[in-house]
């Protein structure tokens, strides 16, 4: 893959979350919410410049943000910086 966000932008691929709960039932795919973490995939060279965030760093994410986007065949999603609610340790 060969793609560089600009501005205060990053590009993340979501995490998939477990699809049962801990008593053991499984949720169907059109039932669960999409995760709001996710792991960073590129940055722009003005993120890369403040430092905060780095490439693979797990982030979460405001709910209704970024743009859904297809490489590859794989989906991701463009975060402007000021989505990013944290950086999980």
């Amino acid at each position: 893959m060969n793609f560089t966000p600009l501005g205060q932008r990053v590009l993340v691929k979501r995490v998939e979350e477990e699809a049962k709960t801990a008593s053991g039932i499984i949720i169907p795919d059109n039932a669960k919410e999409k995760p709001l973490t996710g792991t960073v995939v590129a940055i722009s060279s003005e993120v890369e410049e403040d430092g905060d965030i780095a490439e693979n760093d797990t982030i979460v994410f405001a709910k209704y943000s970024g743009t859904e986007i297809t490489l590859e065949g794989g989906e991701y999603l463009v975060l402007n910086t000021d989505d990013i609610l944290g950086i999980l340790k």
